[in-house]
C-alpha cells in the first residue's frame, strides 16, 4: 500500500523565519550556554597547543617571548611597560633585561636553576630583575616586601637563596638584628649566610651601564612543562609563608587561557597596582600582557583615593582587583570635576574589570559607579591545579566565581568533583562502611576538589618547594575509588543547576553553633547589604561553658572608615544604627547564624592583597582583655545589640550565662 502524500511545507519568508531562527538559536544558547561555553573550550584548546608547541621546540622560558615581540617589525616599538610616568616598548624593556641579566651574572655568578630572592615594591625594577633572572636561566622567588622578623626570616630561609635583592623602600624591615640573623653562616644549614643587597640608585646606575649581553640559549635549554619557573608564597594568614611552585606550564597556561577568555587586543592596556609578589598580578596580570603583546601599565601600590586618576591618567582599559579592593573604592566619595560638574567616577575608558573576590553584594553598585560593562570573576589558587572562570556583563551570573554551560561541563566535568565535609574535623566526610567520600547534591556546597594522577601527582600539582608534608597535605587519596587521587582546593564551593559556581567559605571558616554550620562568607554578605556597614569580616570564636564556635562579625561602619584616626578609641555607633543592625540580621539569617557579638574596629585587617584576615581574631576572640582597647564589643540580647564588658565576660567564665 503507497504511503500517504503528505502536504507540501509552505515557503516561508526569509524576513519571517530569519527572526524565529535566531530567536530559537538565542534561547538554546541561553539555556545551555553554548557561545559562552566555545569561548572556554576554545581558550582551553590554544592553551594547550601552544604550551605544548614551546616545551617541544624548548621555548618555555618566557624570555622567548619577550624576545620574539623585541625582534619583530610588528610590536618592536609597541609600549610594554608603563611605571610611574615612564614607558618602555618591548624592545627597550628586552635590552633592559639583558642589562639585567649580564649584571646578574657578572657581579654574582647567578647560575641556571640557581633560586634568587628578591623583596621589593611594585615597580618597573621588579619586571627588569624578574625577567633578567629568566634571562640568564635563574630562577626568582618573590618575598612579601610586608614582611618582617619571623615570617621574613622564614621566607627566605626556605627559599634556599644565597641571594637577597632588596628595594631601598623596604630597608625599614631590615634593622640590624635583621642583618645579623641573615649574616649567620649557619643560617642556610650550613650552607652560608645570606647576603642581603639593597637596590640603591648607584646599583641601578651600575646595571643600566652593564652591556646588554644575550646569554647562550643554554643556560635556558631542557625545562619541561613541570619545572619551577620562581616561588610565590602563600599569604600566611594561618602560619608561616609556604613557597609554592610555579611551573613553567602554569604560566604559559594561566595567561594563555587568561589572554584568549579576556579577548585582549593589542590595543588594550592593562592597569594592575595589586602585588607583583602574588600570583594575581604576576601570572595573570603581567605576564599575561608579556604573552598577549598588551600594555600593562603598573601601579607602585593600591591607594583607593588615588585609583581612578592612575586610571584615567593611564588611559586603561582593563583594571586587575583582588579582595576587598573594589569595596574600598566605593568607599571612597564620589569624584566631580570641580570645572564642569561631570562625574569623573565613570569618565574612563574601561571595558572590563579582571580578578578574584569581588562580592556578590557590591557586584552591580561597582558597575553601576565606575560604568564598567564586563567583570571577569575567577578562582584560583598559586599551588592550585585549576580555576573557574565567569565573564559576566549581565545579571545572570553576576557575584559567581565561575560559570559554565553543558559543554563545558561535558569536558571538564570528569575533573572536578564537590565533596560533603565534617566541619569538626575540617575534612571530607568518609563513609563508615566504605570509606569514601560522598558527593554533594547539585546547588549544595561542598568542597571543591580537581583530579591528579595518582602515580605522578606532580603532573599536574607540583606542590610547596622542599616541604613535602606540606605538599602531601593537599592530596587526598582513595576518594571515590581505591588509589584516586585529588587536589584540595580547602574551599567550599557551590555549582548551581544553572552552570554558575559560587564561593561559600574556606574550610575552617565555616563554624558549627547550635548543631549548625554556619557559613562565615554567607553571614558577611548579609551585613555587607545593611545601608550603615562598610566592611565585616565573619568568625567563629571558642567561648567558655559552651560547645562549638560563635559568630562573630568585625564591623567597619561607614560613617567612621578610615577618615578616623586609628590611634583612638574608634567612636561609638548610635544605638539606632545598632538596632537597624540586629534587625536586619535576624531578618535575613537563621538566629542560629545571627552574629552573637560584633567587634567594632577602625579597619578589617587584611592581607597585602586586600584579603581578610582571621586567624588573629578568632585568636583574640571576644575576650576583653586580649581585644584592642581600641575597639568596642557589644553581644546580641534579645534582638538588640548591646555593649559586652569585662563584667560579662566573666559571667560567661563563671557559666552564669547560657547562649
Amino acid at each position: 500500500m503507497p504511503m500517504p502524500q503528505l502536504p507540501p511545507l509552505p515557503d516561508v519568508p526569509l524576513h519571517i523565519a530569519a527572526p524565529a531562527i535566531a530567536t530559537s538559536l538565542a534561547y538554546l544558547n541561553a539555556k545551555w550556554s553554548f557561545f559562552y561555553d566555545w569561548n572556554l573550550v576554545r581558550s582551553l584548546v590554544k592553551m594547550t597547543a601552544k604550551t605544548r608547541w614551546a616545551e617541544y621546540r624548548d621555548r618555555l622560558n618566557l624570555f622567548y617571548v619577550l624576545e620574539q615581540h623585541a625582534l619583530s617589525s610588528s610590536t618592536a616599538n609597541h609600549p610594554f611597560i608603563v611605571y610611574n610616568g615612564r614607558t618602555w616598548t618591548f624592545h627597550e624593556a628586552y635590552e633592559t633585561t639583558l642589562r639585567y641579566g649580564a649584571w646578574f651574572k657578572k657581579t654574582y655568578g647567578i647560575k641556571p636553576r640557581e633560586i634568587v630572592a628578591m623583596d621589593f615594591m611594585n615597580s618597573s625594577t621588579f619586571v627588569f630583575m624578574w625577567l633578567g633572572l629568566w634571562s640568564i636561566g635563574a630562577v626568582p622567588a618573590f618575598i612579601n616586601y610586608n614582611l618582617t622578623g619571623k615570617p621574613l626570616t622564614h621566607s627566605v630561609k626556605v627559599s634556599t637563596s644565597r641571594l637577597l635583592f632588596v628595594d631601598e623602600e623596604v630597608r625599614r624591615c631590615f634593622p640590624p638584628q635583621q642583618l645579623e640573623i641573615f649574616s649567620s653562616p649557619d643560617f642556610r644549614d650550613g650552607k652560608g649566610n645570606v647576603e642581603v643587597v639593597f637596590f640603591t640608585p648607584e646599583v641601578e646606575a651600575q646595571i643600566l651601564q652593564t652591556e646588554p649581553t644575550r646569554e647562550d640559549d643554554s643556560v635556558r635549554a631542557g625545562r619541561i612543562g613541570r619545572d619551577m619557573a620562581m616561588l610565590i608564597y602563600t599569604s600566611g594568614t594561618t602560619g608561616l609563608p609556604k613557597p609554592a611552585i610555579v611551573s613553567w606550564q602554569k604560566c604559559w597556561s594561566g595567561s594563555l587561557f587568561v589572554s584568549n577568555w579576556m579577548s585582549l587586543k593589542k590595543t588594550d592596556r592593562l592597569f594592575t597596582c595589586m602585588p607583583l609578589y602574588h600570583s594575581s598580578a604576576a601570572i595573570l596580570a603581567f605576564i599575561t600582557c608579556l604573552m598577549s603583546g598588551v600594555t600593562i601599565i603598573v601601579g607602585h601600590r593600591f591607594s583607593a583615593r588615588n585609583f581612578w586618576k592612575e586610571v584615567r591618567d593611564n588611559d586603561a582599559t582593563v583594571i586587575q582587583y583582588v579582595g576587598e579592593t573594589m569595596r574600598y573604592l566605593l568607599a571612597v566619595p564620589p569624584e566631580k570635576d570641580p570645572q564642569t560638574g561631570e562625574d569623573l567616577d565613570k569618565k574612563n575608558n574601561v571595558r572590563m574589570a579582571f580578578g578574584n573576590g569581588l562580592r556578590p553584594d557590591i557586584w552591580n553598585r561597582v558597575k553601576e559607579r565606575f560604568n564598567i560593562g564586563t567583570i571577569a570573576e575567577f578562582y584560583a589558587a598559586t599551588e592550585g591545579t585549576s580555576g573557574t572562570w565567569n565573564l559576566s556583563s549581565n545579571d545572570f551570573a553576576a557575584g559567581a566565581i565561575g560559570r559554565n554551560g553543558t559543554i563545558a561541563r561535558l569536558v571538564l566535568g570528569r575533573g572536578i568533583a564537590f565533596v560533603e565535609v565534617d566541619h569538626e574535623t575540617e575534612s571530607p566526610w568518609r563513609d563508615p562502611k566504605t570509606g569514601f567520600c560522598k558527593q554533594v547534591p547539585r546547588g549544595e556546597p561542598g568542597e571543591l576538589l580537581y583530579a591528579i594522577d595518582p602515580v605522578d601527582p606532580a603532573q599536574t600539582f607540583q606542590g610547596y618547594f622542599n616541604n613535602s608534608k606540606a605538599t602531601e597535605g593537599k592530596i587526598l587519596r582513595d576518594v571515590f575509588t581505591k588509589g584516586d587521587a585529588w587536589f584540595r582546593t580547602g574551599d567550599m564551593i557551590r555549582w548551581d543547576k544553572e552552570g554558575r559556581w559560587y564561593f561559600s567559605d574556606r574550610i575552617g571558616d565555616t563554624f558549627r553553633w547550635k548543631s549548625e554550620n554556619v557559613s562565615t562568607n554567607e553571614v558577611a554578605e548579609v551585613l555587607g547589604g545593611h545601608p550603615d556597614v562598610h566592611e565585616a569580616n565573619v568568625y567563629g570564636v571558642a567561648l567558655p561553658h559552651h560547645d562549638g564556635r560563635a559568630g562573630c562579625a568585625a564591623i567597619v561602619f561607614k560613617n567612621q572608615g578610615h577618615a578616623v584616626d586609628p590611634s583612638v578609641v574608634v567612636p561609638e555607633p548610635s544605638q539606632e544604627t545598632l538596632n537597624s543592625l540586629a534587625s536586619h540580621v535576624l531578618r535575613q539569617l537563621p538566629r542560629f547564624a545571627a552574629p552573637l557579638f560584633l567587634r567594632v574596629t577602625h579597619e578589617v585587617m587584611t592581607t597585602g592583597n586586600n584579603k581578610p584576615q582571621k586567624h588573629i581574631l578568632r585568636t583574640e576572640g571576644v575576650d576583653p582583655s586580649r581585644v584592642s582597647d581600641k575597639d568596642r564589643l557589644y553581644w546580641l540580647r534579645g534582638d538588640k545589640y548591646v555593649p559586652f564588658e569585662k563584667k560579662d565576660w566573666d559571667r560567661l567564665n563563671g557559666g552564669q550565662v547560657k547562649l
